[in-house]
């Protein structure tokens, strides 16, 4: 059994026992979290469609960590003007591990 969620402003394909990196939540790690938005579940012959959400559907999870991305850099460069920026971000992430789907 799957289901697509919705958080962060993304959407993510999970199972049950799967681990998912999400965009930051302000959960701690250990903690439980239920994720309401529910898209789509699918699996066992059967495929519910929400429109836009699927009523009574939910999806658990419990946080595993929180963490942050590998630097990304950018670089930005005008020839002959003496101008160049150098800027690093590092995307923060809550790695969440499925426990179950409920539709």
């Amino acid at each position: 059994m799957y289901a697509i969620i919705k958080t962060g402003g993304k959407q993510y394909k999970v199972a049950a026992g799967e681990a998912v990196y999400v965009e930051k939540l302000d959960v701690d790690a250990g903690e439980k979290v239920t994720f309401d938005e529910v898209v789509l579940v699918g699996g066992e012959g059967t495929t519910k469609v929400g429109a836009p959400t699927l009523d009574g559907a939910s999806v658990v999870g419990t946080v595993e960590k929180q963490g942050r991305e590998k630097k990304v850099v950018t670089y930005k460069y005008k020839p002959k003007k003496h101008q160049h920026q150098k800027k690093g971000h590092r995307q923060p992430y809550t790695k969440v591990v499925i426990d179950s789907i409920n539709a």
